[in-house]
């Protein structure tokens, strides 16, 4: 287990210095940042007076000491200063990556309770009017873009009806709008892998031993059916819930929540390497630690896998 952990570990710091370093020369493709503070400051500019920003920014050294100095505050948790604000990012990415992590945390607790008895019901019911209903509910959900489902809730829930807050993070009640937008299109998916993977094993010849037996219909489909074919179900959400911590960013835009897809957002438009670098180093870990959990998770649901 520990050769197992260790190994991961290892492609863990790989992945994410790739990605970081793609990112980081990428992003300085876009733009100067000190052009862009004197573009906004509408003053007129000298070279003098760039390279004068510039040195000031750090950003007139070479990429790779730019990028060997990013990895060496990356250790030390010093990422630096923002050049739009100047405020440690450090403390911008602890303020805005609990934010994110919740509202992922809950839209995909809301998927996997609406998504698991409908693709169950799907499945027991096949061809029938409950069937082809979810099935229907499925494709239509799919076809939704998150930010019509997203704009269409807040016209509804909160300029027709009055009923809900339009956006911030504030109390419950805003939870409910995001959670739902992300929920509904993520369910939309789910199902249909539930239904498929139930089908699959409701056919198994453990299954009919296990209703010979006389067990009641739920043990048979969620203690018997539910957990033999949980391995397909937990390696997608999990990949699901990695791939919406960085798809985040227009629902946060939309709802004003502050996470860090809208701390990335304001960062591309800004040109602020520092912050940008962080966000995407901060989202790759995120996503290697659910990776690596769901591979842990494996041998808690199959005895039969072992992590060598």
């Amino acid at each position: 287990m520990a050769t197992y952990l260790f190994k991961r570990i290892l492609q863990a710091i790989f992945v994410v210095i790739v990605i970081t370093l793609f990112v980081s020369y990428a992003v300085r493709l876009t733009g100067d940042p000190a052009v862009m503070m004197f573009a906004g400051g509408g003053g007129s500019m000298s070279e003098a007076d760039l390279e004068r920003v510039r040195a000031a920014l750090g950003t007139d050294k070479p990429f790779y000491l730019q990028y060997f100095e990013f990895l060496k505050g990356l250790v030390t948790f010093d990422l630096g200063r923002s050049f739009a604000g100047g405020a440690p990012v450090s403390g911008l990415i602890a303020a805005a990556a609990p934010s994110t992590l919740k509202l992922a945390f809950v839209s995909m607790l809301v998927s996997i309770v609406m998504s698991i008895p409908l693709g169950i019901w799907a499945a027991v019911s096949r061809g029938k009017a409950a069937d082809q209903m979810i099935r229907i509910f499925s494709l239509v959900g799919v076809s939704f873009p998150n930010f019509w489902l997203a704009t269409m809730l807040v016209l509804l829930f909160s300029i027709a009806l009055g009923l809900l807050p339009p956006s911030g993070m504030g109390s419950f009640e805003s939870y409910i709008m995001p959670t739902l937008t992300m929920g509904i299109i993520l369910t939309a998916t789910n199902v249909r892998l539930v239904r498929t993977a139930m089908l699959e094993t409701l056919q198994s010849q453990y299954v009919m031993v296990a209703r010979a037996k006389g067990l009641s219909e739920s043990k048979v489909l969620y203690k018997h059916a539910l957990r033999n074919c949980a391995i397909p179900l937990i390696t997608y959400f999990g990949l699901q819930f990695g791939g919406m911590l960085g798809g985040l960013v227009v629902i946060e835009k939309v709802f004003s929540w502050p996470g860090l897809g809208t701390l990335a957002f304001d960062a591309v438009n800004a040109r602020d390497y520092p912050v940008l670098q962080a966000v995407i180093t901060v989202l790759a870990l995120l996503i290697v630690a659910v990776n690596l959990i769901v591979d842990i998770a494996y041998g808690l649901v199959d005895p039969r896998i072992r992590l060598e």
